[in-house]
């Protein structure tokens, strides 16, 4: 995380060897007090705590005395250190710094006041190399594996001579992002004379040299447009073999829904003003367009909303959705400003700034549709509510007054925003709402609006069912041949590739199918292979019930959420994923809950917590190589105990058969040996 170099680099800019460092900290009779976090704020309190008048040791003791907050708390994000085992070993070069040592120690020892028990702590002997001997004990094992090294040996090393080039001879041209690349061009041989290698690039490679090109991309690691077309040939076909049902979903889940139509016949007269107004209105339909921000719970609902409209006649092309949440899409709405912490309720304003400033302006819209999702629907049992944030459902309201307080942004440009409290769970009261928003746009009759909001649910229902037959099929597959799918455990917005920061997609391209709480199949006969003893046993009244694992079960999406991690600490081919935005009120209460739920089965679990609007690429990489990495060797012995498990029960066939065979031997004394027989396998495996 580079906390050790941060140490190295503020003791030096106070004039001081990094070897030093202890011996002054230690000197300090007081220190200021960091918070824990980002480096880029850690030195701005360097520099505020100086002109406070804090000298240089006081300053290096309390960047010693924060670093295990850094470690764990924010790097690592394992808030409670005794789940993680009673023995410790500190490595790396920064435990030469016996300040450091001591701050990780009192840190690691106050983690376990609670647990009532005391760590045992090692500093390992070789702390500077020992990730080092970890590598070198990994490659010995890959080696027995029967893999090969394409290691160029110490002594090529030694003769690595390297040039790097960063101008606009760099820039890839592959996308509209159009990104500046590094080329290392390296040789581990001296070249007298240059030669320039006939190849496609605007950086002349010499004879002898080796290409590497740093870039944000796979199909930026190459130059020729015909290389980059293998590598998208070859992304697509691990996309194709290995679904990414987040991805999926957040696609398929805006499509048209081509359902019936639903709508009364516009009547041929009308006698009085209000019948004449209907008329013109049902008119009016096949033109009107209505833009709904691609947000929130909309990445649940959309079918249902599609549905309803396209019964009614409003034609699907005209049912216009923000675009997906990006960085530039959200600083070119942000400026009307929002101070919640919750970034998912915040870009709702940056997506009608998008319906207004771009869908609008290239063809007028005539509503903007933004429901307050007020109770969801859900498939679970005996809860307690099946409430929306809190957060959520006043979002469209916020952002109402933001185009509306100094100036009405809507009336300007002759939009009617619409944002209606909506009950997905009683669907009586949400006709009623629906009808109440929409009958004075759309004209509408009781009786249509109620069909209307059947054809929703109905299209709603046809999209969930789709996706999660598929889904049962690809985990039937990861079971026919012993593979790993990655369970996202979010909330409907991470959906959202703005939001989950494409974090799956780096999963999927390693060859992990993903799923979603929303995606994971309802199949009878799966629920009861995975709940079914739990059920008979009393300990859950369904599969469908989360009552033996989180009781205030009043939050919609932390329900499905819950009942997502049990799914998955039940299945022997998943592994969570849990994915939280940032100061998420709903999320954190559960994180221990939802941790306790996979672990205690011995499933892997994973995070990323606090994401907001900030891409930190670099380091989601090396967490989805290491994770990559982990999975792997999880997956080996996976396989390992399934083969010992066959070898099991091939014995204990092998045995009966035998058992059965053997007539004259007494069944008892028998039956003691075979049992005897297949313990002692047991035990040697």
């Amino acid at each position: 995380a580079g906390n050790g170099y941060f140490l190295q680099s503020t003791a030096e800019g106070f004039g001081y060897d990094v070897n030093q460092y202890a011996d002054l900290a230690f000197s300090a009779n007081a220190m200021p007090v960091f918070g824990y976090g980002c480096a880029v704020f850690m030195q701005s309190d360097i520099v505020n705590f100086q002109r406070q008048g804090w000298r240089a040791e006081e300053i290096l003791a309390g960047l010693a005395a924060v670093l295990p907050k850094n470690v764990f708390l924010y790097v690592a994000s394992i808030p409670n250190l005794a789940a993680l085992g009673s023995r410790f070993v500190l490595q790396g070069g920064t435990q030469n710094n016996l300040a450091v040592v001591k701050a990780e120690v009192d840190f690691i020892r106050n983690s376990f006041r609670a647990a009532g028990r005391q760590p045992e702590i090692i500093v390992h002997e070789h702390c500077g190399e020992s990730g080092a001997i970890g590598a070198a004990q990994e490659s010995l094992r890959l080696w027995r594996n029967g893999q090969m090294t394409t290691f160029v040996g110490l002594d090529a090393v030694r003769k690595i001579e390297y040039r790097t080039t960063r101008n606009e001879a760099t820039r890839c041209n592959f996308c509209k992002n159009n990104c500046l690349r590094t080329f290392i061009d390296i040789r581990t041989e001296p070249v007298k004379n240059f030669v320039p290698i006939q190849k496609v690039t605007k950086v002349p490679l010499m004879h002898g040299e080796q290409r590497l090109i740093i870039a944000t991309c796979e199909k930026g690691t190459v130059e020729d447009l015909e290389e980059m077309k293998e590598i998208k040939s070859g992304l697509d076909h691990i996309r194709d073999q290995h679904p990414n049902f987040v991805d999926v979903a957040s696609k398929e889940v805006f499509r048209p829904t081509n359902v019936k139509k639903v709508a009364d016949q516009i009547p041929s007269r009308a006698w009085t003003k209000m019948a004449k107004e209907r008329i013109a209105l049902m008119q009016n339909r096949g033109k009107l367009r209505i833009g709904i921000p691609r947000v929130l719970n909309i990445y649940t609902y959309a079918p249902l909303f599609n549905g309803y409209f396209e019964s009614l006649g409003v034609q699907p092309e005209n049912i216009v959705y923000s675009d997906y949440t990006s960085s530039e899409l959200y600083r070119a709405g942000a400026s009307r400003g929002a101070i919640d912490p919750c970034f998912p309720a915040k870009i709702g304003i940056s997506h009608v700034y998008n319906l207004i400033q771009e869908k609008h302006r290239k063809k007028p819209l005539n509503v903007i549709f933004f429901p307050m999702y007020d109770v969801l629907h859900s498939p679970l049992v005996k809860l307690t509510g099946s409430n929306a944030c809190p957060t959520v459902t006043a979002t469209p309201e916020t952002v109402k007054a933001a185009f509306t307080k100094e100036n009405d942004v809507f009336a300007e440009h002759n939009v009617k925003y619409i944002n209606p409290v909506l009950n997905f769970a009683d669907r009586k009261l949400f006709a009623y709402q629906m009808l109440q928003a929409w009958q004075g746009v759309l004209g509408l009759s009781q009786e249509e609006n109620d069909r209307a909001i059947e054809s929703g649910f109905n299209a709603l229902k046809d999209y969930e069912t789709s996706i999660r037959r598929r889904a049962r099929a690809v985990i039937d597959q990861l079971e026919h041949e012993d593979r790993i799918g990655i369970v996202m455990l979010g909330r409907p917005y991470h959906h959202d590739p703005g939001l989950n920061h494409e974090i799956l997609d780096e999963f999927q391209k390693l060859g992990y199918p993903i799923f979603s709480q929303n995606t994971l199949p309802l199949d009878e006969d799966l629920l009861d292979r995975l709940f079914g003893e739990e059920v008979r046993a009393g300990v859950i009244s369904s599969p469908l019930d989360i009552g033996d694992a989180w009781k205030n079960s009043y939050s919609c999406s932390t329900n499905h959420k819950v009942w997502a991690a049990k799914f998955t600490a039940r299945h022997p081919n998943l592994v969570a994923l849990e994915i939280s935005s940032f100061k998420c009120g709903h999320d954190a209460p559960i994180y221990g809950v939802i941790e306790g739920i996979i672990e205690q089965s011995g499933t892997p679990y994973f995070c990323f917590k606090d994401l907001d609007e900030n891409k930190p690429s670099g380091s989601i990489k090396i967490r989805v190589e290491t994770i990559d990495y982990f999975l792997r060797r999880y997956r080996e012995e996976v396989i390992r105990k399934r083969q010992a498990q066959e070898d099991i029960e091939a014995q204990l066939a092998a045995l009966e058969a035998e058992l059965r065979n053997q007539k004259n031997q007494p069944e008892t004394s028998l039956f003691t040996q075979t049992v005897e027989q297949i313990g002692q396998g047991i035990a040697a495996d």
